[in-house]
């Protein structure tokens, strides 16, 4: 295969990944706490040898997290929570603690205070919050999470040891491949949830730019093909 051919397919393959990333970001618009990515390309260069000019491939493998902050939504929900700034929440799930901004959470039947998937929220601590069934909650800003006046947890907020090595599990939730470590002053606020960081005009006019990219691609792709097979029928006649 000729390596045009090669270095095309490897671009092509790049614009797929982008669009389903771009499409997810869009399909995401309205879920609260949701972070949109983007990939990151990276380019190849390989030597063919002393007579050739060097060969060069776009591989998109990378991913990138935006860290913008989402906008703040009043709920008046007392189990509503949103972090103002960096941080997350941080959720047990089957395959490990997770990390979220979705603070949307709710009292299980046993007063376990879990996420809308039913995974226990952690406290500063790393254990699970029950909630008295009786009582007034109300929540400081540092975390502190008090039943008519009386302190029962910390809402724990991380910061991720290595914020690109977050890797997204789907939906809200993201896995710290290097850890994550409590945030020392965090600030939380009740009753208020944040909004997903994606700005749908941006993402929209994203998707056309890099539809219309691979578009080009793929006729170059065609043109190639069309070539390679008149050659062919003129050889062999």
């Amino acid at each position: 295969m000729d390596n045009a051919i090669y270095a095309t397919l490897t671009r092509q393959s790049g614009l797929m990944k982008e669009m389903q990333v771009v499409a997810n970001n869009i399909a995401n618009t309205s879920t609260t706490g949701f972070r949109k990515e983007g990939v990151i390309f990276a380019e190849h260069v390989e030597a063919l040898g002393n007579d050739e000019p060097s060969l060069s491939m776009a591989l998109g493998n990378g991913r990138e997290i935006s860290t913008l902050q989402g906008g703040l939504t009043s709920t008046g929900n007392n189990f509503d929570f949103a972090i103002q700034g960096d941080g997350y929440f941080m959720v047990q799930t089957p395959q490990g603690d997770a990390l979220t901004r979705a603070g949307n959470f709710v009292p299980s039947a046993e007063g376990i205070l879990q996420n809308q998937d039913g995974y226990p929220v952690l406290d500063s601590g790393g254990g699970p919050i029950f909630i008295p069934a009786e009582g007034q909650l109300s929540v400081a800003q540092d975390g502190t999470m008090s039943v008519d006046g009386q302190p029962i947890a910390q809402l724990g907020v991380y910061d991720p040891a290595d914020p690109n090595g977050m890797v997204h599990s789907g939906g809200t939730l993201f896995y710290a491949e290097g850890g994550a470590q409590v945030q020392e002053f965090p600030q939380v606020l009740q009753g208020f949830v944040e909004e997903s960081n994606v700005d749908p005009i941006t993402e929209v006019a994203r998707m056309i730019e890099v539809q219309r990219a691979y578009e080009m691609g793929q006729k170059f792709l065609d043109r190639e093909d069309e070539r390679i097979r008149n050659v062919i029928s003129t050889l062999t006649k």
